[in-house]
């Protein structure tokens, strides 16, 4: 008994001795909001940096203006999104992995892609 409990120890330090004292840092992607549509039907486009392309729209027709995006997606999480954002304004981000805890929005639609991401703003 005290053989498999020093083992598990012993096992257990040298797994977890790898990432001990180290900082563990989230990819950084560059975006710009493309769309700043009502309420809240916000678009995003990838300036730069590598998301899986399943997750995002390479191609998107705003079926309003007739414009084609590149490499878009929707803000799943726009309760979090800072109001000093503006159409047009570039940015840095995370992949937030928090849920959206949610806000009141109003029901006015406008066009955004189908594929959504929730991220988090961060400093360059």
């Amino acid at each position: 008994m005290k053989f498999i409990l020093l083992l598990y120890t012993t096992t257990w330090l040298v797994l977890s001795s790898g990432h001990c004292g180290k900082k563990i840092t989230q990819a950084k992607f560059k975006g710009r909001l493309e769309i700043a549509g009502i309420c809240m039907n916000y678009t995003v486009r990838l300036l730069k940096g590598k998301i899986d392309t399943s997750q995002i729209s390479t191609s998107w027709r705003d079926e309003v203006t007739g414009k084609t995006y590149y490499k878009v997606f929707a803000l799943k999480n726009v309760c979090s999104f800072p109001a000093s954002i503006k159409q047009g304004d570039e940015f840095y981000f995370t992949m937030d992995t928090v849920s959206d805890k949610g806000c009141m929005t109003c029901m006015a639609y406008y066009p955004k892609p189908p594929k959504k991401l929730a991220i988090r703003v961060v400093e360059k």
